[in-house]
This record gives structure tokens, sequence and C-alpha cells, in this order.
């Protein structure tokens, strides 16, 4: 660990010469051994070997054989459609997932292309990937760090690590500094990091490690290591493929051995028990859910969230928890003066009166080397917040410096930790600003200016002051004081004239603390992980309604002690974790994981793409966000707010609940279909469905009602639920039931309306109704083909009134906007003209074999179809019943 080596053992270590750097010959030799500094490369997927991922799925294995089967039956028809179906599912898949996974493309772009660094005693230029150990390399403001350094000699300088460490303002560095133990990233003082940049100051450092050893290697090694996982819809519509894939094997089964039992044409009964089972699968199910899921993603635009996955949208319905960096996520990533003390009080910086407090604002605003000119905003974060707070009252750096010009100063450098600049007002007076760290300020005052007199200090007034700065320090705000020293032009900082203190932070989103407290009633934990301080951390969480102890709270150091193990024990009862490393967060993630959470994970930095990738779900910042960043996210919000999360989770919830609906609504509606051919061919009787009629009510009712099914509009009260079991079913909460219960009834009615007609026919006839007098009577070619009408007729209408109830099997028909819903109108009109056509055009009739039915054939056919809605309200009013009978 180079950071607990001093900067001559460095030296010792790489085999460096102090003065002249390595020589040409040595840096030659050692990239030879080494190779290149770069990052290794993920050798990217193929447009093709992407199509054919798409391919891999039971559900899909399970059309290709229905569409082999439909072929051998000869309806090359529907062979072509399902063949289309899923060409365009995995076309569309393939479209997606060719738009991501660039993390690693993206981590190589942030590289340095040249760097400065001395060899044979001079000072050179040469490409960053030749970089080898030993080089010394020049720092300066601008610069990016070209591999990982140890400092051997810092100037002022500040390195900008927020992408790497997550802290919100630069890192001040000082080769000097040698550590005793081990320490996060964010806390090697000593070193710079390859991928960051210099923001102030100068230095130099001696390459000690380069490529895929660096820091921004080995996160690059962490995102390469982790591995896509199926979302929780994949996994059950895998498990539905499985599912139907055993019945369609059960059934041609069964209807072999009833057609050797009842003696019937083996072949005949075969072929009959082929299109059952390509009947008990939903063919139009992948096409829908895809279509369901792209149309969510176009829903989410609108709601600033980019996706780069389609089944990205449903799993972030299924959210238990959100684990979310701090910097820039929950926070505005803008330093900000929030609290003033002065004239002995401490206030809220919008208290501050220009009439008033004029020395105050006009010092901090002077006292500065940052700029906001022509909407630029060029400097060190906590000096730029200084000049915001100026541009509160209208006051600007540019302005003032007009009529105070400055005539000298010192920088400000970290071992004073102060900086002074000197002014001529417009009276011809000199006065001059003196601002730092408050203890170092505090020991040089001798004064202090109270309402606008200056009086001698005295311990109560240091007393006041110190007190002041704990309090702002225990809301974790950066504390920075002012001082004043007037007629005296030489920026000595002695016999200074204390004049008051200002309290900073990184602010949190006004909106995020609403976004929050709602997650908190939908039953999702908000985790804030981050790699700024403790203290900071636990304000920032405090305020949003995160945490509320200092229990909740953990340090990396805290976690690299613990095993995965240990921390998935520890995990349930903490909400902040502070001061962590790329690797920590990975295991974080992982220990909520353990627990059975689908875990969300949103960052912005390079140092939070192994968990973005890690996380069941990755949320990356649009705006701030890192190219790295987003290239490991599945999802990018476009306005980085906390709070389009919430938004985007109420989407993604409600896509589930319409998948689920259309899941439900296609297999009780195809289950309906199978049973009444299965129960008429059982008992001996002609099949009351032809294989043309089934492929004709499958195309009305697997396409535009299930899809409508699929785009309906979410329940104002989804968000009031808790998040569902992950392992949960799609047939849950009674769903199996309910399927059962429904294509019974479809069944039933279709068997009815088959049998209607012979059974009508037979009293009137003054017939005995029996088995055999109806099996009779269905030999007539006449007979049989007015009775499939009736069956074909209800199946088809039946199941399009069913589709209508299915919006919501908790409210009444009567208490639904039907109007939020326009494609389930067009989806039922469009049907039923569909349905009214295959009796009453003359060429359908032939096609379909079907009769022409009378006005009252139609009513009595209507009526029967509507059972599935009767059926709907009596199960809504018991449901309602129970509910408050319970209450």
């Amino acid at each position: 660990m180079y950071y607990q080596k001093s900067i001559k053992d460095t030296y010792l270590k790489t085999e460096t010469n102090q003065s002249t750097g390595l020589s040409k010959e040595e840096a030659k030799k050692r990239y030879e051994e080494s190779g290149p500094n770069a990052l290794v490369e993920k050798k990217p997927k193929t447009k093709i070997a992407m199509f054919i991922s798409q391919l891999k799925d039971t559900m899909i294995y399970i059309l290709f054989a229905a569409a082999t089967v439909s072929a051998i039956l000869g309806e090359f028809s529907d062979s072509v459609i399902i063949l289309i179906v899923v060409l365009l599912n995995a076309t569309i898949g393939m479209i997606q997932e060719s738009k991501a996974e660039q993390a690693l493309e993206a981590l190589k772009k942030l590289s340095s292309p040249f760097a400065a660094l001395r060899r044979d005693g001079k000072i050179i230029e040469v490409p960053a990937t030749e970089l080898v150990v030993g080089d010394i390399v020049l720092l300066e403001a601008g610069r990016i760090i070209p591999a990982d350094l140890r400092l051997i000699s810092s100037i002022n300088l500040k390195i900008e690590e927020s992408a790497l460490t997550g802290e919100s303002v630069p890192s001040e560095k000082d080769c000097k500094y040698i550590a005793t133990e081990e320490i996060g990233v964010g806390d090697q003082i000593n070193m710079a990091f390859s991928s960051t940049s210099v923001a102030y100051g100068r230095g130099e450092g001696i390459v000690v490690h380069t490529g895929m050893n660096t820091e921004i290697g080995k996160i690059a090694t962490l995102i390469s290591q982790s591995s896509d996982e199926m979302t929780p819809l994949q996994k059950r519509l895998e498990d539905l493929g499985k599912l139907l894939g055993i019945l369609a094997i059960v059934i041609c089964v069964a209807m072999f051995g009833i057609a050797v039992f009842q003696k019937r044409d083996i072949v005949e009964m075969l072929l009959t028990a082929i299109s059952l089972a390509v009947a008990a699968v939903p063919e139009g199910l992948p096409a829908i859910v895809t279509i369901v899921l792209a149309l969510g993603v176009q829903r989410m635009v609108k709601v600033n969230t980019i996706v780069r996955k389609l089944p990205s949208v449903e799993t972030l319905g299924a959210v238990s928890i959100v684990c979310s960096d701090k910097t820039g996520t929950l926070t505005q990533n803008k330093m900000t003066v929030t609290k003033i003390y002065l004239n002995n009080q401490l206030k809220d910086v919008n208290e501050l009166s220009l009439d008033k407090d004029d020395l105050f604002i006009n010092g901090f605003v002077l006292c500065n080397d940052a700029s906001t000119d022509n909407g630029s905003r060029i400097g060190d974060p906590t000096e730029i917040a200084l000049l915001d707070m100026g541009t509160k009252v209208n006051v600007t750096k540019e302005g003032l410096e007009t009529s105070n010009p400055r005539i000298n100063e010192q920088s400000f450098d970290s071992t004073r930790k102060m900086m002074t600049t000197v002014h001529k007002t417009q009276n011809d007076k000199i006065i001059s600003y003196t601002k730092g760290a408050m203890d170092i300020i505090l020991e040089r005052c001798n004064k202090i200016i109270l309402n606008g007199k200056i009086e001698n200090i005295n311990q109560n007034h240091i007393k006041n002051i110190k007190d002041a700065a704990t309090e702002m320090a225990r809301g974790a705000l950066r504390v920075l004081a002012l001082a004043i020293k007037e007629d005296d032009d030489s920026a000595t900082e002695e016999n200074l004239v204390f004049t008051g203190l200002v309290g900073m932070i990184d602010p949190p989103r006004p909106e995020a603390k609403d976004a929050v407290s709602v997650f908190k009633s939908a039953g999702i934990k908000t985790i804030m992980i981050t790699g700024d301080h403790k203290d900071t951390a636990l304000a920032i969480a405090e305020e949003l309604g995160i945490a509320d102890s200092e229990t909740q709270c953990i340090t990396g150091s805290e976690l690299n002690d613990l095993t995965q193990e240990e921390l998935n024990q520890k995990v349930s009862n903490l909400r902040v974790f502070a001061r962590v490393s790329p690797e920590n967060k990975v295991m974080i993630v992982k220990a909520f994981k353990a627990h059975g959470n689908i875990v969300s994970m949103t960052g912005d930095g390079v140092n939070d793409a192994p968990s973005l990738k890690t996380a069941d779900i990755g949320v990356a910042m649009g705006i701030t966000g890192t190219d790295v960043a987003k290239g490991a996210a599945d999802m990018v919000l476009t306005d980085d707010n906390f709070a389009t999360i919430e938004r985007a989770v109420a989407e993604g919830r409600n896509i589930y609940e319409n998948i689920k609906k259309t899941v439900l609504f296609l297999l009780s509606a195809n289950f309906g279909e199978v049973i009444s051919m299965f129960t008429a061919i059982v008992v001996g009787l002609a099949a009351p469905l032809q294989a043309i009629h089934i492929l004709w009510v499958n195309l009305i009712t697997d396409s535009l009602p299930a899809l409508a099914l699929g785009v309906d509009t979410k329940d104002k009260d989804i968000m009031r639920l808790k998040p569902r079991d992950p392992k949960e079913s799609l047939f849950a909460n009674g769903g199996m039931i309910f399927t059962l219960y429904n294509g019974l009834m479809i069944a039933f009615i279709t068997l009815g309306a088959f049998l209607y007609f012979p059974i009508q026919h037979l009293i009137a006839d003054g017939t005995q109704v029996t088995l055999a007098s109806i099996k009779t009577m269905l030999l007539s070619p006449n007979d049989i083909m007015h009775a499939q009408t009736y069956a074909f007729i209800t199946l088809g209408t039946s199941q399009l009134f069913h589709a209508i109830g299915m919006r919501n099997t908790n409210k009444s028909l009567f208490k639904m906007n039907h109007f939020d819903n326009k494609a389930m109108i067009l989806a039922f009109v469009t049907g039923l003209a569909l349905q009214v056509a295959v009796t009453e055009v003359p060429i359908l009739i032939e096609v379909f074999e079907t009769v022409q039915l009378s006005l009252t054939e139609w009513i009595d056919l209507l009526l029967l179809s509507m059972v599935p809605l009767v059926s709907h309200e009596l199960v809504v009013l018991v449901k309602t019943i129970i509910r408050k009978t319970n209450k």
C-alpha cells in the first residue's frame, strides 16, 4: 500500500531516480513487461449473438413448436404469424441490448491522452498509454491524472475525485502524509488516482499502478465480473412457459389415450390433440409483453427516464430497496451557504441584509479566486458557494472588484489554511480580507466587529464563536471564518478583526424528501451509500428522513472488517453507508439482495458503476452522471431528480399489474377453449369448435383486448401498496383460482351454447333429450355447423366481455371510468364487429363454415356471453362484503 510508504521508500520500491526519473531504456523494458497503461477491453457482443440470445426462452421454444405443428396441420398462415411474432420480439430485444453495456468503453475514454513526465532528466510529453511504474509525472491545474501516483510534491494541490470517491468537494493533497493503517481511497491524501483531474495547484507523483491495477482498473474488473440476471418478470414468464409446455404434452397424451379407449380415428384425434395443445399456448403473449414494455418505455420518457433495457421497466416496479448515492443524487452537487454567524448571532443565510452586513458579504466575495461571470462557474466549489451567497443580495465579484480593486494578496496554502486579499476602496482607503479555517483565523484576531463597532475580543466572544461553529459542525456544515484589517496593504495576517462565519453544505434536493416519504408509505426503504464523511452523510440522511440515529450508519473502514455473511446479518438495521469504496458498494447491494430484496442502485460517478451493474436495476444520472455510470445502468434519469425514481417505480408497478392482467386474461381464455373442446370429446360428442374457429378467436382476443389491458391506466393507490415478493408467481394472490374459475366459466357457457341448438330442437320435436340423442342430431352436417357457430360466437364474444371486467377485479364495472382506456373500447367494438362479420358476410361464412344468425339468436348469444360480467359483479360484491366484515 503506497499510501503507507514514505516518499523515500516509494523511490526505492519503484527503483526510480529522484532527479532524472527513469531512463528511456528502462521505461521501454518495463513497458514490454507490463504492457500499455490502458484498460482491457471487453470483446463486444455481435448483433447475431444478441439476436440469438433473445430466442433462448422456454416460451419461444414452445412457439417454435407451435409454428411447426401449425405448418404440419396445413395452417400456414398461423405458422407465419407465430414466426413473425417471435422474430419481432427478438429484434426489439436486440436493438435494446445493442445500445447497452458500454461501460468499459466509457472508462477507456476517461483516460488521459498525454502526460508530462521526467525521463533522463528531461521534461517530455508522452501518450498516457506508454506510462510505466516508476515514471515521475508532473501535475498542474486542468490535467487529467494518467495513472495511480504516490505524490512526491504537492503545492496547494487539490484534485477533483467526486466521480471516484463521491466526495462533493476537491480533495486537498499532502505528499508528506503517511497512513499508519489501511484507509479508503477518499482518505489517501498522498495519492492521486487515474482519471481524476487536478482542480487547483501543482505537484509531482511517481506512477505506482497502471492499467487494470489502478483504482479505475479495479472498477472495470468489477463491472466485467458482474453478470446479468433475469428480471422477476422474465423468471415468471420462464416458469409459465415450462408450465404450458407440460400442459401441452399432457393434453396430447390424454387425447391419444381417449382415442384408443373410444376406438376413434387415432390419426384424426392426434391432430385434434396437437391443435388443442397449440391452442393452450397464447402465442401472442411474448409480443404483447414486449409491446407493453416498449409502450412503458415511451411513457417513462415523459417522466424524464430513459430505459436502456426493456425488462427494467417492470423490475423497477418490484423494488423494495432503493440504494442511492448522496452527492448529485439526493443532494444538488453544489456547495451552498446555509448558515451565517455575525454580530453574535447564528442566522439563516436568507436573513442577510446588504445594508447591515455589507462588510461581511464584501469580504467573502472579494477574498475569492472563483468566478461566476457570464454564467460560467470556475473555481473551488466552496468559493463559488460564497459568490452565490453574494448573488442572493445582488452583489457580484466582478462588480465589487471594479470599485474595490485587488492590490495585494497572499494565496491560500494548505499549511496556513488561509488566504488574504488587499483592496483599495472608492474612498482610497485600504482594507484587507482574510478567510480560512475558524481556529486559525481566531488565533490571529485581537479585535471583533459587532454591529459596525470594533471592540477588543474577549473570552466570551471566543466562546460564542466556537459554540456557533460547533452548532454548524453538528449539522455537517463546512465552516469558514472571515477577518478584516484596515490601513495596511502588506497582506500580513496578524492583529486581525474577527468579522463572522459561514456554514456551507451540499444541500438535499427539495423534492428528495417527499420522494423518500412516498417510498416509505410504499414499503420501500431508501438507503444512502456515499463516499462522503459520516457526519455529512448522516446529517443529510436525517434531514431527508432516511435515518434517525447514528446506530443506522456505518463507515467503509468498519465494512472492511466484516465478511459478506456478517454484513448480510447486520444490513437490515442500516440506512447510511459513509466513506465507502466501490467494492464496499457492491458488497452492500449483495447484502440487501441476500434477504430476497429487489435492489435499485442510483448513482452518477465512476465509483458507482460496479454497484449499478450488481443491483437488480441500476439508475444513473443523465446530467451529472459519467458515461461510465450511464453505460453500467439499466435506466438513466434525464433530470437527475431523485423524485423521478418514485414516479418511475409507480409506472413500473402499473406495468407489472397490466402484464399480470394480460397473462391471466389470455390463460383463462385459452383454458376455456381447451376445456370446452376436451370435455366434449371426452363425453363422445363432436368437437364444438373447428381449428379455424380457435385460431380466429385467438386472433381477436390475443391481440387488441390483451393489448388494451396492457396499456391500462394506473390505479391512484398503487404507491400505497407494499412491494410484491420477487418470488411471487403470476398466479399468486388467487391468480390460479381466478384463471381456473374464469376458464371453466367460459368453457361451460361455450359448451352451453354448443348444446343449446340441438337441445332446443329436440325439445321442439318432442324427442327425449339424452346424450345419445344429442350425438345423433350432431351427425347432421347442417346441425353441427349451426351448433358450432353458436359455440364459436359465444366463445369469442364472452372473452371480449371478460376483458372489460379484467381491468380491475376489485372494482365494480359501474365505478370504473371506461373512457380512461379508450383502447379497450376500440378492442371490444372491433372484436364484436369481426364476430358479426363471420356470420353475416357470405365469403366469411363459407371460409369459417358458419351459418347466418337471426337477431333473436344474436340477442340470446350476447346475453349468454355477458355471464363473465355478471360473475365479475358478484365476485366484487362478495369481496366488498368480506372487507367490511373484517374491519
